[in-house]
C-alpha cells in the first residue's frame, strides 16, 4: 500500500544562501551521495531563496525536495520539506528518511564549514552480511573505541589512511553521533557511518576525501575506487 509522506526540518548552516543552493545542486557528492543520474524539474527555481525539485513516476508516485533560504546573522535558516510516496513496509522506510534527514543536513553544514568548494572523491561502501545483524552499528563504535563517545571529541582513530596506504591512527573529530549515526571529520576528509541495520539493510559508510586539490576527475575517480577497497577490507574486519 501507498502513503504519502513529509519530513520537515529546519536548521541554520554557517554559510551563505549561494554557497546551500550550490552544494544542494551540483556539489552533492561531497556531502550526501551523487544525484546526477536522477534527473527532476525544479518547479520552483528562485535563486538563492526557494528551490523545488520534483521526480515523477506511475501510479502517483513522487519524490519532492524544497529548500527555503533566509540569511540571517550567523548564516541561513534552511528550512527543508521533502515529500513523496513511499510503498512497502512505509513505516521503517520513513522512519529511516526522517532520521537519515538529519544526518544528511548536519553533513551539509560541515561541508560548507570545513572543505566548501574542494573538489571530492566519493566513495560509499556497505558492510558484509555480518554487518546487517542488530548490534552491527555498536560493534563498530565499539572497535573504534567511541562507544562512550559524543561529539566534539577529538581522537587519534586506526582508520585507513586516505592515500590508501595500511591503516594509521588519524586525528579525527566526532562532529556526529547518536544510536544510529557517526560522523568523522579528518583534515582532509568527511566520514560518515551509516546504521542502517536499523532499518532493513546492513550497516554502510561513505568517504568524502577533499586531499586531491588541483587533480584531474581521472585521479578522483582512481582514488575513490583505491579507497572503497580499503574501507570495505575494514569493514570486513570489523565484522570478521
Amino acid at each position: 500500500m501507498s502513503h504519502e509522506f513529509e519530513i520537515v526540518q529546519d536548521v541554520l548552516i554557517k554559510a551563505t544562501p549561494e554557497q546551500i543552493w550550490k552544494a544542494v545542486t551540483e556539489d552533492t557528492s561531497a556531502w550526501m551521495f551523487p544525484t546526477e543520474q536522477w534527473p527532476a524539474v525544479r518547479t520552483v527555481d528562485d535563486y538563492p531563496k526557494h528551490l523545488v525539485s520534483r521526480m515523477e513516476g506511475p501510479d502517483g508516485w513522487y519524490n519532492q525536495l524544497e529548500h527555503v533560504l533566509t540569511p540571517g546573522p550567523d548564516g541561513t535558516y534552511l528550512h527543508y520539506v521533502h515529500s513523496g510516496v513511499m510503498t512497502d513496509n512505509w513505516e521503517q522506510q520513513y522512519d529511516g528518511a526522517a532520521k537519515h534527514t538529519v544526518f544528511y543536513l548536519h553533513t551539509l553544514g560541515q561541508y560548507l564549514e570545513h572543505f566548501d568548494g574542494r573538489a571530492v572523491a566519493y566513495s560509499e561502501v556497505r558492510g558484509p552480511d555480518a554487518a546487517a545483524e542488530p548490534d552491527a552499528f555498536e560493534r563498530l563504535v565499539k572497535h573504534l573505541g567511541l562507544d562512550a563517545s559524543i561529539a566534539g571529541e577529538k581522537r587519534e582513530l586506526p582508520l585507513p589512511t586516505l592515500n590508501v596506504m595500511a591503516p594509521d591512527h588519524v586525528e579525527t573529530t566526532v562532529d556526529f553521533r547518536n544510536d544510529n549515526f557517526l560522523g568523522l571529520r579528518t583534515d582532509s576528509a568527511l566520514i560518515r557511518v551509516f546504521g542502517r541495520n536499523a532499518f532493513g539493510d546492513r550497516v554502510g559508510l561513505t568517504v568524502h576525501d577533499f586531499s586531491l586539490d588541483g587533480a584531474t576527475p581521472e585521479e578522483r575517480a582512481e582514488r575513490a575506487q583505491a579507497s572503497t577497497a580499503a574501507w570495505t577490507e575494514w569493514l570486513a574486519d570489523v565484522y570478521a
